[in-house]
C-alpha cells in the first residue's frame, strides 16, 4: 500500500507580521497542513499563540482553488481541556496534546473529539508510550517530538526513530487510520529516514520558514520522500 506522506509547515517559523500571508504562501508551495505550535510559559519556557490567532488564520487555510487545509495544533499547555474546547470552536481540525499535562486522558481525548476534531497525543522525547496501550482505540494522531518542545536551537535526537518505529506497530496492531507525525528538526537531508521508520506526517519550520523559496524546500522533502 502507498503512503501517502504530509509536510505540515509550523508557523511558529513564520513571520509574525505576515502570519495570513505566510500561510497562504507556503500553502501555495505545497503544504498539506498548517502546524500551529500553542505553548504557555507553563508546561514549556514559551509563550506563542491564543485561539484567537487560530481563527483569524483559518480563512487563509486553503489552497487557491478553495480546498480547506488542516490546521494542526499542537497543545503544550497544562491544563489541556478548557483551551483545547477553545481552539476546535475556533477552527482546529486537529489538537493534540500531552499525557503527562492532563490528569485525566481519556477525559481529554473525549472533550476534543466531541467537538467535531480529531484528536491525538504527544510523546516527549525521553517519554514512554506506555499509554497508548489505553488509548489508542480513541486517537486520530500521534505526535513524536525528536526534539524538547519549547527550547530552540536544538537538533534531531535520533533515538526518535526508534520511537516511531513502536508507534507504527502500535498502529498497525489497532488496525486503525491514525497519522505518524513527528516534529523537530526535520529536514530534507533526514526526512527519508523519519519517513522509513514509519512516519507519514513531518513537522517543519526554521527548514521551510527559514528559506527564501519554500516552494523549493518542499519540493526537496518530496523528491527525498519518493
Amino acid at each position: 500500500m502507498t503512503t501517502t506522506y504530509r509536510i505540515a509547515p509550523s508557523i511558529l517559523s513564520a513571520d509574525f507580521a505576515r502570519l495570513g500571508e505566510e500561510v497562504k504562501s507556503v500553502i501555495d508551495a505545497g503544504a498539506d497542513w498548517i502546524h500551529f505550535d500553542v505553548m504557555d510559559n507553563h508546561y514549556v519556557p514559551n509563550l506563542t499563540f491564543g485561539p484567537m490567532i487560530c481563527q483569524a488564520l483559518k480563512p487563509h487555510a486553503k489552497t487557491a482553488a478553495g480546498v480547506a487545509v488542516p490546521i494542526d495544533v499542537h497543545l503544550m499547555i497544562s491544563p489541556v481541556d478548557a483551551l483545547a474546547a477553545s481552539f476546535a470552536e475556533a477552527g482546529a481540525d486537529l489538537i493534540s496534546f500531552h499525557p503527562d499535562a492532563s490528569g485525566h486522558v481519556h477525559r481529554s481525548i473525549q472533550a476534543i473529539k466531541g467537538k467535531g476534531v480529531k484528536a491525538g497525543l504527544v510523546f516527549n522525547p525521553a517519554e514512554p508510550l506506555d499509554v497508548l496501550e489505553w488509548t489508542i482505540d480513541e486517537i486520530d494522531l500521534i505526535l513524536i517530538m525528536s526534539v524538547n518542545p519549547g527550547f530552540g536551537g536544538q537538533s534531531f535526537i535520533d533515538s526518535a526513530l526508534r520511537k516511531v518505529e513502536l508507534a507504527r506497530q502500535w498502529i498497525e496492531r489497532s488496525g486503525r487510520d491514525i497519522r505518524l507525525e513527528v516534529d523537530g528538526g526535520i529536514k530534507a537531508d533526514n526526512i527519508r529516514r523519519v519517513a522509513d521508520a514509519g512516519a507519514d506526517t513531518f513537522v517543519a519550520g526554521s527548514a521551510i520558514f527559514g528559506k527564501p523559496d519554500y516552494k523549493a524546500v518542499i519540493d526537496q522533502m518530496r523528491l527525498a520522500l519518493s
